[in-house]
């Protein structure tokens, strides 16, 4: 008697010509992002992986993969680069995991607009808007790699922030594609609000094959590094910095010690102990902001103009938001981080108020804070705290404390969607658009609450 074929090999025997991959190694790799920064999400998600990967390049061949899997039940968990950090793309149940990765085409730059193809990376996006004098509004520090669907599906914030806050706010996500899970996918265009009820779930309620996203106009970033001996006097420097209405600026940072000491590729221009507010202002605007370094006691430690930075290739982008986390565990791999946002008006207020209850130069929390609008467009912060990790109970101690004093905490250590950046159920709107994309429950099954782990069939 012959064997029974399994759901995947009938999937390979049906779609020969596409790119699969099933080399265990690779398959593995491909079935992880970075949510090794967690060390409560690497005891969670150690033993799970996809059982094959493919890499379409048209919407022909994604369309032909979505129909098959739909056919037999089995999950499909999708995938960009792999940046993020929550394991939104470690499948929970097996089955394809869809690397968006070869679907990446520059299809439109308009004044003001752009459209491509989720699997463009985002450097390469703006590597087609600068010719025109723009950029992207909103870029995360992983900008080289990450993807444009990637960044829709699974991210909230980066640098440009500071002007047009986070991803979801309206007008930076104007339209997108997106197609459904079943034996006859349907394609949809969604525009304004009715595209954002996708947004950062995860790939857990439809899959985006296009996205139109609005642009700013660009200019040439003078990069600096301001280092302060005292925590007060580089916080204000930069929330003065950050609110100043006539200073040009793409992301203001500020790092409370010990963090500078973990940069070590700045070591040069950092001295040991210091505090430092990380800049990116616009060159025509550099004499207003070195007075306010003067008014505040501060130091350039590090300057680069746009023509130098573009000359090494190395920009201090890459040491902002989450980028931080990374270079630290490089020197401290005992580290794991925290997602906090403090309230406008009071974030001053708030980070000194945290930093003197579990900061200080050898306390266990250490203050990384990017200045940003929020959706309503006022200024605050977002935290992306250090934290010295010693066991899962203090974590959530640390989380509780945060909360008791006022200050939110999207907890990067949780793979429910609901548990994490939704703080609590879906609204009844994104439910729908779950039921009308996703009618069989396929997508990235286990990551949302309501809707079970469906394994990919045996036979």
């Amino acid at each position: 008697m012959n064997a029974p074929v399994s759901a995947i090999e009938q999937l390979l025997l049906e779609l020969p010509d596409l790119d699969w991959i099933t080399d265990e190694s690779r398959v593995t790799r491909l079935s992880s992002d970075f949510s090794w920064f967690s060390p409560v999400l690497v005891r969670q998600l150690k033993d799970k992986r996809a059982d094959v990967i493919v890499r379409p390049r048209t919407e022909e061949e994604i369309r032909a993969v979505v129909g098959a899997c739909a056919r037999r039940g089995v999950p499909i968990t999708i995938r960009g680069s792999g940046t993020g950090n929550y394991g939104q793309t470690t499948p929970l149940a097996g089955g394809v995991v869809l690397d968006m990765t070869g679907y990446s085409g520059c299809l439109w730059v308009r004044p003001g607009v752009a459209r491509a193809q989720a699997g463009i990376r985002l450097g390469e996006l703006e590597k087609q808007t600068k010719p025109t004098g723009q950029e992207l509004r909103c870029v995360p520090s992983t900008y080289r790699s990450a993807t444009l669907g990637g960044l829709f599906g699974g991210g909230f914030g980066g640098v440009g922030s500071i002007n047009y806050g986070p991803l979801g706010a309206p007008g930076n996500v104007i339209g997108i594609r997106a197609m459904s899970i079943e034996a006859e996918p349907q394609v949809v265009e969604l525009r304004g609000a009715d595209a954002m009820r996708m947004h950062h779930l995860w790939g857990t309620n439809g899959l985006v094959l296009e996205l139109e996203i609005a642009l700013a106009p660009a200019h040439p970033w003078l990069e600096t590094l301001v280092t302060f001996g005292d925590f007060e006097s580089a916080l204000h420097f930069a929330d003065k910095l950050a609110h100043a209405p006539g200073i040009v600026k793409r992301g203001v940072t500020f790092f409370a010690a010990p963090i500078s000491d973990h940069l070590s590729q700045l070591a040069a221009h950092l001295p040991k102990g210091c505090h430092t507010v990380l800049s990116l202002v616009a060159e025509s605007c550099e004499p207003a902001m070195l007075q306010l370094v003067e008014a505040h006691g501060g130091t350039v430690g590090y300057r680069k103009t746009a023509a130098e930075v573009q000359k090494s290739n190395r920009t201090l982008m890459e040491f902002t938001w989450n980028h931080t986390t990374l270079h630290a565990l490089k020197i401290d791999p005992n580290l794991t981080y925290l997602q906090s946002g403090f309230v406008p008006g009071k974030h001053v207020e708030q980070v000194i108020e945290m930093e003197k209850l579990l900061g200080g130069e050898t306390g266990e929390v250490m203050m990384h804070v990017e200045f940003l609008r929020n959706v309503a467009g006022l200024m605050t912060c977002s935290g992306l705290q250090l934290v010295r990790f010693s066991t899962e109970e203090r974590l959530q101690e640390i989380m509780r404390i945060h909360r008791e004093h006022g200050v939110h905490i999207n907890n990067p250590h949780v793979n429910i969607v609901e548990d994490g950046k939704a703080g609590g159920p879906l609204p009844p709107e994104v439910i729908e658009v779950k039921k009308r994309f996703d009618p069989m429950g396929l997508l990235n099954p286990g990551k949302l609450r309501d809707w079970p782990v469906k394994a990919a069939p045996a036979a």
